[in-house]
């Protein structure tokens, strides 16, 4: 039987520039999405979700394993690129410096961990969860830095981020997971089989 992988994103958060971005939770559109998935019952068969220590992971991760009757797990080591070194930046130039760090992943850009090392980190947490022999669906709920970075790796693909989740989160790719293939990119939460 085969059996997946997939990497799911949180989707919207509550903006706030005076809390640490690590902190951030779900806003209501978010949260709605998650417990719509949630109820939607496709995800039977998942018998791990894995989740990244950050709130908006840890909200996104806690009902769907719920729904699922299985125990959510956190990874520290599955967190967003560290960003620390700039905090909260504004939309626009939030985007000039991510273009920066997927374009340039053998450098650090204004401060933030090289693309290249928070791909490694990504990839060893999965494969430490997808190396165990479990049987079912694995489900890792993250972030769309970490989880594009993955993407590619698996896919066999650049560090680009032509690559990246379309815009607002929310959106999760499918592996088979004993080959480590990808068999689609980004789609949205709600675009379940």
């Amino acid at each position: 039987m085969l059996t997946l992988a997939r990497y799911l994103t949180h989707p919207q958060v509550l903006v706030d520039p005076k809390v640490a971005v690590p902190s951030w939770g779900l806003s209501d559109v978010g949260r709605a999405r998650v417990l719509a998935m949630a109820a939607a019952g496709w995800l039977r068969g998942t018998t791990q979700v894995v989740a990244s220590a950050e709130k908006k992971a840890f909200e996104t991760g806690t009902p769907i394993a719920q729904s699922l009757g299985v125990r959510l797990e956190i990874r520290d080591a599955m967190h967003e690129n560290d960003r620390s070194a700039t905090g909260f930046l504004p939309s626009r130039e939030f985007e000039v410096v991510a273009d920066d760090f997927f374009a340039h992943p053998d450098k650090s850009i204004r401060g933030w961990e090289r693309a290249i090392d928070a791909q490694n980190r990504i990839v060893r947490e999965a494969e430490a969860v997808l190396g165990r022999r479990q049987e079912g669906h694995v489900l890792f709920v993250g972030h769309g830095a970490v989880g594009t970075l993955l993407y590619c790796h698996y896919a066999n693909v650049e560090i680009n981020r032509v690559h990246d989740q379309p815009a607002g989160g929310g959106h999760y790719f499918t592996m088979n997971r004993s080959r480590r293939q990808v068999l689609h990119s980004w789609r949205r939460m709600e675009d379940w089989p």
